[in-house]
């Protein structure tokens, strides 16, 4: 709890100054350079002692999933609630008229100027009123940061495992070897760094394919088509809860694959009925992604327990080193569009793209995260924790909490 209330205030300002235009024009890359690195380090500064707190919560497998089902419910909402309130804001500084401006003005003008009239003029009303709005929704959003940490901190208390006492405490770079030495653990973290990958590269490019490779009326949709994705996300997460409940967690997994098959028939047939449908099935997936690796850490963790009665103390590594995967996840997904799209010769600036652009951006939502989906899964089929298992587990680790007790009364 201390390291999630001591960053909460540097996470909110490292937030706004990300968004705030320096006087300055030289050295305004590194100015946001250092302020967008400041607030990844904060965020996971934050974001593991958070996650960690999940095994802190209580010993019942039962009662953490429900847990686990309820942080990811609230998590998804907060970031509908995030870009609906951002979106909104902001909303006005996007009107869209430049890109219709430049069809006329190619007739009449070189293709430099067409350039320039896609961006906003250095001291125009519009560049100073893009600039307002940007900040006005960065307080907002810090202060809903502030709301959250707030709400954590009246309402969660953490409550220490006897398990815990019952060993010594490991020094982290020995834990840390010990962790990466757990075959279950080092299968998960394989399956969901490509699964994550996959899900980050096909929705990272899905608003640009919408703009540039699919049909004309599907311009205009991409932000309702972004909320129909988070609002279906969000009401398909108990839907998992029973699910994994009811048939396993290693079954629920594979209803990630779900988004193949719909991903690829919005490549074929770009239309606005299928990419809606393609949304729904994709939030659909998304929240068995975002719900199941997290559910199916701390049987991880309980199975390396069981295994390794002597080492205690050692969750907050394997959860940090669980929340390092997916944040390089989230890289591998950058790095690869970043790269495909510069090859290809695409434009920030430009509203009209070239097809080898069409094309990558086409890959890049289809066939690209289908096979590192089926790949991931492939890895999971080998994983090793079943239903049987984790009850086992769960049954063993009450036993040796019990003695713990029972030994602690003695020596009391």
């Amino acid at each position: 709890m201390p390291w999630m209330l001591g960053s909460t205030p540097f996470l909110i300002l490292s937030y706004f100054f990300l968004w705030f235009v320096p006087p300055f024009l030289t050295g305004r890359v590194v100015w946001y350079l250092v302020f967008y690195c400041s607030f990844q380090a904060l965020s996971t500064v934050y974001h593991v002692p958070y996650t960690t707190l999940t095994m802190f919560l209580s010993t019942d497998q039962m009662e953490r999933d429900s847990a686990t089902a309820y942080r990811m419910t609230m998590e998804v909402l907060g970031t509908l609630i995030g870009a609906a309130l951002q979106g909104q804001i902001v909303a006005s500084a996007h009107t869209g008229r430049h890109c219709m401006a430049n069809e006329t003005l190619n007739l009449t003008v070189n293709a430099t100027d067409s350039i320039m009239n896609t961006t906003f003029l250095p001291g125009t009303p519009d560049l100073l009123h893009a600039r307002n709005v940007y900040m006005i929704a960065a307080g907002v959003i810090g202060c809903v940061y502030l709301l959250c940490t707030v709400i954590l901190f009246i309402g969660v208390k953490e409550r220490h495992d006897p398990f815990y006492f019952s060993g010594k405490v490991i020094p982290f770079l020995q834990g840390f070897k010990l962790s990466m030495q757990h075959g279950p653990y080092l299968n998960l973290i394989a399956a969901f760094l490509l699964i994550s990958a996959a899900v980050q590269l096909q929705q990272s490019n899905f608003v640009l394919f919408c703009t540039h490779a699919a049909a004309a009326d599907l311009r205009d949709h991409f932000q309702n088509l972004v909320l129909t994705i988070l609002v279906s996300a969000v009401l398909s997460i108990p839907f998992w809860q029973w699910f994994l409940q009811r048939f396993g967690k290693k079954m629920a997994a594979f209803g990630i694959s779900w988004m193949i098959p719909f991903a690829i028939m919005l490549v074929t047939i770009p239309s606005l009925i299928v990419a809606y449908v393609v949304a729904v099935t994709s939030g659909f997936s998304i929240a068995a992604s975002l719900l199941l690796p997290w559910s199916m850490l701390p049987d991880v963790v309980d199975n390396f327990r069981l295994m390794n009665p002597q080492a205690t103390g050692l969750e907050a590594i394997f959860y940090s080193s669980f929340v390092f995967f997916t944040k390089l996840s989230a890289g591998i997904a950058l790095g690869i569009s970043t790269m495909s799209l510069e090859f290809a010769g695409y434009s920030s600036a430009a509203c009209k793209q070239s097809s080898h652009v069409v094309v990558t951006l086409q890959i890049l939502i289809g066939a690209v995260p289908a096979i590192l989906i089926i790949i991931g899964l492939l890895i999971l089929l080998f994983y090793p924790i079943t239903e049987d298992t984790r009850k086992e587990t769960e049954l063993a680790l009450d036993v040796m909490r019990l003695r713990t007790r029972r030994s602690t009364l003695i020596v009391i």
